[in-house]
């Protein structure tokens, strides 16, 4: 294509000419994802789109070439193309997308590309999840938890080759065990795993009957874990090589192990504090008291004043759990709830209704506070 035809770069990603580099990324993310060969087999004009599009990111992504075609336009970088498209420059899905971190991954898994296998076969053990259920009063000290997680290792019958004892691997007639294989597609030639072998270069004539030819067998595997105190639901331990066993010799995963903390059934959490409702009695309120409340770790005895209003929240210093990272105790706030008798004999029904009399509404500064506030908004 001509430079007197071809359109123009900016115009080809759909961006303006003061477009930064992450705006000309996502722009050609966007059609490199609609018109990739892969998902438009036989279609030459998407095929020529994605060279377009292409070759519009590879000039203007460079800062020297774009320089250049903003002064010259297409002149200006015919040199670095010579008239056309140079796609010997790009033979592989990481070779074209190389330049996006993990997005030469995500083309290479949407498009059935070899993913983390490397040449010979050595592929990284898979990374594992365990969801780890705690009490309060766990995290709320120094604890040390024993797990049990189900997860691949090496084969002791075969030490992880996967070949029968007194036998070895060959290598693989398809891909000359490398592993992978090339072969042209559209306009230019796509690197994959070798289909007979999986990638892995050698072929197992005579499998190891323990493992079936996998080089590995499921185990169960007891760990300690060391918890951090004030950990919270969300936090994420890694406990590196503790993963699936990589295969062919090739290194193990990870092991996340992901906090989720228990619902107490006295206490609620509220960051570094905990926040527990006690029940007090009317002459508690009334007369005041001193009460002894639950505490994560034992109990503490509280002071109630004369004349507690349910719902009046008290504060116990550092009564609450350790901050993570500074392991400064939070406060415990005890919210009391009055309550009212329900069964009266009949003398306490006298005691209750001679109260009444004497105290009448004086004595009662929140309810009188209510209606007095009443009587100064609708009147009566």
């Amino acid at each position: 294509m001509s430079s007197t035809t071809k359109r123009d770069y900016y115009e080809v990603l759909g961006v303006g000419r003061d477009a930064d580099k992450e705006a000309l990324k996502k722009a050609y993310r966007k059609l490199a994802l609609e018109f990739h060969p892969d998902r438009n087999q036989g279609n030459p004009e998407a095929e020529e789109r994605f060279k377009e599009a292409t070759e519009a990111y590879e000039v203007l992504s460079d800062p020297r070439k774009r320089e250049a075609y903003d002064r010259f336009g297409h002149q200006g970088v015919e040199g670095g193309f010579g008239g056309g498209f140079n796609t010997e420059a790009f033979q592989d899905f990481s070779d074209i997308f190389g330049g996006f971190g993990d997005f030469g991954d995500f083309f290479e898994g949407l498009f059935g590309g070899g993913g983390r296998r490397s040449r010979g076969g050595a592929n990284r053990g898979e990374d594992l999840r365990y969801d780890l259920e705690l009490t309060l009063e766990e995290i709320g000290q120094e604890t040390e938890k024993t797990i049990e997680i189900p997860r691949h290792e090496s084969c002791e019958s075969c030490s992880g080759s996967g070949c029968a004892p007194g036998t070895s691997p060959t290598a693989c007639t398809q891909c000359g065990g490398v592993g992978q294989v090339r072969f042209s597609q559209g306009f230019f030639s796509i690197t994959r795993p070798c289909p007979r072998c999986g990638g892995r270069g050698q072929m197992i004539d005579t499998p190891c009957v323990g493992c079936t030819g996998s080089g590995r067998v499921l185990k169960r595997k007891k760990l300690s874990v060391k918890i951090p105190v004030g950990a919270d639901t969300g936090l994420r331990l890694k406990v590196s090589g503790e993963g699936e066993k990589g295969i062919q010799g090739g290194p193990s995963g990870d092991l996340y192990i992901f906090i989720v903390i228990r619902p107490h059934e006295l206490f609620q959490r509220d960051g570094d504090d905990i926040v527990c409702d006690v029940p007090i009695s009317f002459v508690q309120a009334a007369l005041g008291a001193e009460i002894e409340v639950p505490n994560l770790f034992g109990k503490a005895r509280m002071k109630i004043p004369a004349g507690t209003q349910t719902h009046k929240m008290f504060r116990l210093r550092g009564k609450g759990l350790p901050n993570l990272r500074s392991r400064t105790p939070g406060d415990q706030y005890v919210r009391v709830m009055v309550e009212t008798p329900t069964k009266l004999n009949a003398r306490q029904r006298e005691l209750l209704e001679e109260f009444a009399k004497e105290s009448g509404e004086q004595h009662h500064p929140i309810a009188q506070g209510f209606f007095d506030k009443v009587k100064e908004i609708i009147g009566g």
